[in-house]
């Protein structure tokens, strides 16, 4: 059975902004077990968000045709389901993490027209 240890910081109530803004200190991490031994893993170039007054629903697909509008229905392979505290820890973790990507790598340009090369 694979097992997985991941450190996980306690609960911040700011924004990601404002937490990065005041540079404190923050407390030890606890450390939470993860089960991955029945874990699924995909790959998705597609996102879709929808939701409801009581959560958010995350869909991610292939689109096999990225740089034009696809001719065939996108392939939708998996289907997260949060609850609205849930999606906005995910959010500040996601920012955080683009943020430091950008830091080290550069922008990252999400308009696909500009970033293909015209010959």
């Amino acid at each position: 059975m694979a097992r997985e240890t991941i450190k996980r910081e306690p609960e911040n109530t700011e924004s990601p902004v404002a937490s990065m803004v005041a540079a404190t200190p923050s407390p030890t991490p606890t450390e939470v077990k993860l089960d991955t031994s029945r874990m699924v893993v995909s790959y998705a170039n597609f996102c879709r968000v929808t939701g409801t007054p009581e959560e958010m629903i995350v869909d991610f697909g292939l689109n096999a045709e990225p740089l034009g509008v696809p001719t065939e229905p996108l392939l939708i392979n998996q289907r997260i389901i949060l609850n609205f505290y849930t999606a906005k820890r995910f959010c500040e973790v996601l920012l955080m993490t683009l943020q430091r990507h950008e830091a080290a790598f550069g922008v990252l340009e999400t308009d696909v027209q500009k970033r293909v090369v015209q010959q």
